[in-house]
């Protein structure tokens, strides 16, 4: 798959403390693209250094092919986490304002905006002062702002933070929406729940270095333990001496009626195999696998990592 962004091997040192450790990540285009990790990871070193805010010690930034240079800049899209509003301005004049200074005509801003005040709801703000705005408010007005000139490549920090429900799947439709019309998205956000409904690769930071990077399917397939929840009606002593054979129980519940059962199947056992050995015992009403979400991924690399720094300490 093409790549939109590539990093190449980037060390980024700020006196004693190494930010980025020979990071190297691949954004493929028209993807959104979760840049995971936990805080102090490097994540906004890494985010810095392809805005050209910094520059790398070592290492190259390529986007579309080019190696980076200041003329991107306008390719660009960013949503820092730290946002920041002239407070006195009116919204709309704010707005016209950071549009502008994209590049864009005052007619092509004025028409644009307009548009996008109405899809997000927040038309009647348009003379009213930035301090009058709420967060989730003024959250909106940088996202539009972020996302106005059509750029290449969108880098949204945590962009879903101040706001409620409705408002954060107004923003994901809008950055799906965004994708399948041609962009490219760098999503830095802590909510796992996003990364899976949204994100197709991912990378993980942690202690500046990439830990993992991948499809997120397939990172969630590779994670796999064989574990698998059974719901059942019958004797549950008969279930688990038929069970006993072929497979480990992990844990066991009653819910109204039914029995559940989560179990881990043996390498060697097939879910056919399983349910053959427990049939003729009870009823089973439904084997479903667990995969695993991104959060349990995301603590159970983190924690891994962490404990291999320790051992080689």
């Amino acid at each position: 798959m093409e790549a939109i962004l590539k990093a190449e091997n980037i060390i980024k040192q700020y006196a004693s403390h190494r930010a980025l450790d020979d990071v190297s990540i691949e954004v493929p285009k028209q993807s959104v693209f979760g840049l995971l990790g936990p805080n102090g990871a490097g994540k906004t070193s890494l985010i810095r250094i392809i805005n050209q805010i910094t520059a790398p010690d070592s290492g190259n930034i390529w986007l579309d092919g080019q190696k980076l240079e200041p003329k991107h800049v306008e390719h660009i899209g960013y949503l820092p986490e730290e946002r920041g509003l002239y407070k006195k301005m009116e919204v709309g004049e704010q707005a016209m304002y950071l549009a502008q200074l994209k590049g864009m005509s005052k007619s092509e801003a004025k028409a644009k905006l307009k548009e996008w005040f109405k899809k997000f709801d927040i038309s009647p703000w348009w003379n009213k002062k930035v301090e009058e705005l709420s967060k989730g408010m003024a959250q909106k007005v940088q996202f539009i702002v972020t996302v106005l000139h059509e750029p290449k490549l969108l880098i949204l920090d945590e962009p879903f933070s101040g706001f409620d429900p409705i408002n954060t799947n107004l923003v994901k439709s809008e950055i799906l929406r965004l994708k399948e019309e041609g962009a490219s998205i760098i999503l830095s956000t802590h909510n796992m729940g996003s990364v899976e409904e949204i994100c197709e690769h991912i990378a993980l930071i942690n202690k500046s270095k990439k830990i993992l990077e991948g499809n997120v399917k397939q990172i969630q397939q590779d994670f796999k333990e064989g574990i698998y929840e059974l719901k059942y009606k019958g004797n549950k002593i008969a279930f688990t001496n038929a069970l006993w054979t072929s497979c480990e129980l992990l844990d066991h519940q009653e819910d109204g009626d039914f029995q559940i059962a989560k179990i881990r199947m043996g390498a060697e056992k097939s879910p056919n195999q399983v349910l053959s050995a427990i049939v003729p015992e009870v009823e089973v009403y439904g084997l479903q696998e667990i995969i695993p979400s991104m959060n349990d991924i995301f603590i159970k690399q983190v924690e891994t990592n962490s404990t291999k720094e320790v051992d080689h300490e």
